[in-house]
């Protein structure tokens, strides 16, 4: 039997999940989190086998902590189920180790699939993600400007495109104001463009965001 633990801030995907595979024999929903802390101390237990991530759970404020915790848990294997922009969290968290990053706008059959091909040793990505990978490889070098970007440049860019103010984001990744000011100076300057509203436009057309 696989060990899943769900993490997502949704009550309605805790259930609708749950419900849809309590009768499976070999799939079990084991762990349900709705923050990164709770996420953190189920972890610590070494009970599970898959987790089921919302990229946006409560707590996880910065793909960096992402990264850590594949880092720190490489025996656990990670699937991004997220409404989350492909070309924004996919690329990095596949090279981070992320074995499935599929879409929660797929049928639940597809994505019991899922988990088992990741269960067996298979990587799965969502056809979005491929297609946004796809996208990504076809662009033309010179406006691959997403390569210039740290993955933390990309964090800021996307609290940006939230409508989150400098001071905002600070609280958000824990950072000093000034330093927010120099990731938006530094994106402005990569992206080659003025002011925000064209570093947003500029971002969405490169499909950064």
């Amino acid at each position: 039997m696989i060990s899943i633990c769900l993490a997502d801030n949704s009550p309605v995907v805790h259930h609708g999940i749950k419900s849809y595979f309590a009768p499976s024999t070999e799939v079990s929903i084991n762990t349900q989190v709705k923050n990164y802390s709770d996420l953190k101390k189920a972890l610590s237990k070494g009970k599970i086998d898959i987790v089921l991530l919302d990229v946006e759970l409560n707590g996880l404020n910065s793909i960096i902590t992402l990264k850590s915790l594949v880092n720190e848990y490489a025996n656990v294997k990670f699937i991004i189920f997220t409404h989350v922009a492909e070309s924004l969290y996919a690329p990095p968290a596949i090279k981070f180790g992320v074995k499935g990053y599929v879409s929660k706008n797929i049928e639940l059959p597809e994505l019991e699939k899922a988990i088992l091909k990741v269960a067996g040793g298979a990587s799965v990505y969502s056809e979005e993600v491929k297609a946004a990978i796809a996208f990504i490889k076809k662009t033309k070098k010179e406006d691959r400007l997403f390569k210039k970007l740290s993955s933390r440049e990309i964090e800021v860019l996307k609290y940006f495109n939230d409508g989150k103010k400098n001071k905002e984001v600070a609280k958000i990744l824990n950072l000093d104001e000034k330093t927010i000011s120099t990731y938006k100076l530094r994106l402005l300057q990569k992206l080659n463009v003025t002011n925000l509203v064209d570093l947003l436009k500029k971002a969405k057309d490169l499909a950064i965001i």
